[in-house]
């Protein structure tokens, strides 16, 4: 299968004026997002991240609890590098968002897609593309409040190649997806995104698998385009909450 590729906007398969993107950690938006967002904010998208926890349980330098205020002062720093218009950050635990209710997530970004009224949604693929079960939690409420909101729903996903390289090399728990499941490969440049990468210093130094995962990808991150009709009446508590779907402008 050969996918579409791109580089040049508006050549994307979809049409993206306005982008909410959903992760779970600070860092998340940059060292996996980022390449992404920056293609999208060049070519005048409008960008917002959402961010559930503060990433407080990290233990990459340090012991857990050391980086929640660090962590939240770099993703400030990574957003405004990358060229996002809004960075809204809760305190939820890290390493325990699934046991949060799924309709209190999503609710969350339900008022944002209110507040900004983005096009897409963009979030890790399904299962969290590393495993990780706050990725993992982080996207199902996107998904939940995309199924509500209408709103169609951008994956970031790594090709299986890159997944099964990396966990051989590294021993991660990396997703891979085969060309037949992805819907786009991207031509990117990493010039933002890198800047973003370097604000999250906690995160970054002597980071081997984000090094060898950048090198596996070169110059293309792949899409997955997820239809929010196959999501709706996924958030009925979202629902009964009142969320009116915002009008949509053509003009």
């Amino acid at each position: 299968m050969t996918l579409p590729t791109t580089g040049t906007w508006p050549k994307l398969p979809w049409q993206v004026t306005g982008v909410l993107a959903v992760v779970a950690h600070p860092d998340d938006e940059s060292s996996g997002l980022g390449a992404v967002l920056e293609e999208l904010i060049t070519h005048g998208a409008r960008a917002s991240v959402l961010c559930f926890t503060r990433g407080g349980a990290s233990t990459l330098h340090g012991s857990p609890g050391e980086f929640a205020v660090t962590r939240s002062q770099e993703m400030h720093g990574a957003s405004a590098a990358l060229g996002v218009s809004r960075v809204e950050l809760h305190d939820y635990p890290d390493g325990n968002l699934g046991a949060v209710p799924l309709d209190e997530l999503a609710g969350h970004i339900l008022r944002l897609i209110g507040e900004e009224r983005p096009s897409h949604l963009m979030v890790f693929d399904l299962g969290g593309v590393t495993r990780h079960p706050d990725h993992h939690r982080a996207t199902q409420a996107a998904l939940a409040a995309a199924g509500v909101a209408g709103l169609p729903v951008l994956a970031w996903a790594v090709p299986r190649w890159v997944a099964e390289q990396l966990n051989a090399e590294l021993g991660t728990t990396f997703m891979g997806r085969d060309p037949a499941e992805l819907d786009a490969a991207l031509v990117v440049r990493r010039r933002l995104q890198a800047a973003a990468i370097a604000c999250h210093r906690s995160q970054s130094i002597e980071n081997p698998v984000l090094r060898r995962r950048l090198e596996l990808l070169g110059d293309h991150e792949y899409l997955r385009f997820i239809d929010p009709a196959t999501l709706a009446g996924t958030t009925s508590g979202c629902v009964a909450a009142g969320y009116v779907r915002p009008p949509v402008f053509t003009g």
